[in-house]
């Protein structure tokens, strides 16, 4: 069973970015709904994160052996890979409440004094995109972290007082998608650190499967692995794009996810074999064919695709440099061999320009080498 939890803290996390949800890492109010009914309930039932699972096991088993909150949980890495989920089953292993709050909702320390004082005994405080919260807030954390302890300002100017204010023990579990915007101090006061990774396409056909069960949904093998294919290593695509692939599938279809279904649905949403979207091969369009593939400037990049610039970079270009597909560099953003050739383009005779180094493109038949002399 599984441990309740408060929303009524809740923020506004992170949002699309302006950008039709489609293969977003991000979710959606209404997709946060239909998630929760997809978690899983215990460390046993989460699929995928070996090692940070196993780890996980071992702190909070031992923290309940010595009948004491374990040491507070950081928990970095892209969206969509669990760190939610996780944080909830802590609560639930620990047999504790869990309050879910995000950085950006702390802008006082008064109100993060507030939430500490509520916490009962052994309570979990979860707190998303913790690099985000205000840093009087984040000082007040300290104390309340290593003391469990915080200090009341009353009064303002010379009369101020702080009155000291003991809380009940807690475990903070923080989540972060951008682990290096952290200050050392909030960092070290963690006691264990758990990076998430992408998730590999066998996993993600398990997580399809156990998705498909609880949603009432007829999934074969091939179906699940076309989407798991398409949906960027993150579970959270997967299980949105496997939603719209249902509905093609009862409206079109016999209400039977096959792979011949999953393609058409999965066209039909402009979701395309790589996992790319409409704006990601807007991207890489304008990039190879307005401006010869590069070097180009963010800004002008996202010009010429109607976006803005903070979406163009922080979310289409962290997959597209992932992939293969697009490279970083001091002179701008150039698309590698590999768009062209996605694209359906000849590569250049002359070679493509990587910040002022010209890669060369060799025969693909002659080596396992990567493709590109330098």
């Amino acid at each position: 069973m599984s441990a309740p939890f408060d929303r009524s803290l809740t923020g506004e996390v992170e949002s699309g970015l302006g950008r039709d949800l489609g293969v977003s890492p991000q979710a959606g109010d209404e997709e946060r709904v239909v998630e929760s009914a997809l978690r899983p309930h215990s460390l046993h039932d989460f699929i995928g994160q070996p090692k940070v699972a196993r780890q996980l096991a071992l702190v909070l088993e031992g923290a309940k052996r010595r009948g004491r909150p374990p040491d507070h949980v950081l928990l970095s890495g892209p969206p969509g890979l669990g760190k939610t989920s996780l944080a909830l089953i802590i609560g639930s292993e620990l047999g504790t409440s869990v309050k879910i709050t995000s950085g950006p909702a702390i802008e006082r320390s008064g109100d993060l004094a507030a939430m500490l004082s509520n916490l009962g005994p052994g309570d979990v405080l979860f707190i998303d995109e913790i690099h985000r919260i205000a840093r009087p807030a984040e000082e007040l954390l300290y104390m309340a972290m290593e003391d469990f302890r915080v200090d009341v300002v009353v009064g303002k100017g010379p009369g101020a007082t702080a009155i000291p204010l003991e809380i009940n023990p807690f475990t903070l579990v923080g989540a972060t998608t951008r682990a290096g915007l952290l200050t050392g101090p909030l960092r070290d006061r963690f006691g264990f650190v758990g990076q998430m990774e992408f998730y590999e396409p066998a996993e993600l056909q398990r997580v399809l499967a156990r998705s498909a069960d609880l949603l009432g949904v007829e999934l074969t093998d091939d179906g699940s692995a076309e989407i798991a294919g398409r949906s960027r290593g993150t579970p959270r695509i997967a299980n949105r794009l496997l939603r719209r692939v249902r509905d093609y599938a009862e409206v079109e279809a016999d209400g039977r996810v096959t792979r011949a279904v999953a393609r058409a649905a999965l066209a039909l949403y402009d979701v395309d074999d790589l996992g790319l979207d409409r704006l990601d091969r807007a991207v890489l369009e304008a990039l190879v064919g307005r401006f010869s593939g590069g070097p180009v400037g963010v800004s002008t990049l996202a010009v010429a695709v109607g976006e803005e610039s903070h979406t163009v970079e922080e979310v289409c270009e962290p997959f597209l440099v992932r992939a293969g597909l697009l490279a970083r560099t001091p002179r701008g953003r150039v698309a590698t061999e590999a768009a062209w050739r996605h694209l359906g383009r000849p590569v250049p005779r002359g070679g493509i320009p990587l910040g002022g180094v010209t890669a060369v493109p060799r025969d693909p038949g002659s080596s396992s080498e990567p493709l590109f002399d330098a």
